[in-house]
């Protein structure tokens, strides 16, 4: 639970501190940060604006306008759906892809795929908080992730 966080200004500006100096230092070139619907909704628009760049939505089915891409996926408790609007990144743009947890990876794995749909570059996945123990980040495959914190 980030709410406790999101509560307290002064730790939300840490926060956003922290995952700005990473890219910083990790990528020298990001062209937009992408979230997921809904908690990376909070994270990714004010990092995206500490860096200088745009912010792209991938939602859950039927929230978005325009043509949008699909990807259906299987969650601990059932299936669901993403999108992403079709024109949202262009091929050959680097993106780093935000979201407040990492539990069993369905949902991050998911948003990686309508990227690489759309023929974009994954630089990252980064999260606040990892469970260790559902082994998530393992589901990501080569795709290079990164968490503040974990828990076993």
């Amino acid at each position: 639970d980030i709410s406790p966080l999101l509560k307290d200004p002064a730790a939300f500006r840490t926060l956003i501190d922290l995952l700005e100096d990473h890219l910083r230092t990790s990528f020298p070139k990001i062209d937009f940060i992408v979230g997921l619907d809904s908690r990376g909704f909070l994270i990714g628009p004010p990092l995206a604006q500490r860096l200088g760049i745009g912010f792209v939505p991938i939602r859950k089915k039927g929230k978005l306008p325009g043509p949008t891409e699909s990807v259906s996926y299987t969650l601990e408790y059932g299936k669901a759906e993403l999108e992403i609007q079709s024109d949202a990144v262009a091929p050959g743009q680097r993106v780093v892809i935000v979201d407040d947890l990492l539990a069993t990876g369905g949902t991050m794995c998911a948003a990686c795929e309508l990227v690489k749909r759309l023929k974009a570059e994954v630089l990252e996945c980064l999260v606040i908080i990892e469970l260790k123990l559902l082994r998530g980040a393992e589901n990501l495959g080569a795709v290079p992730f990164h968490s503040l914190l974990q828990y076993d």
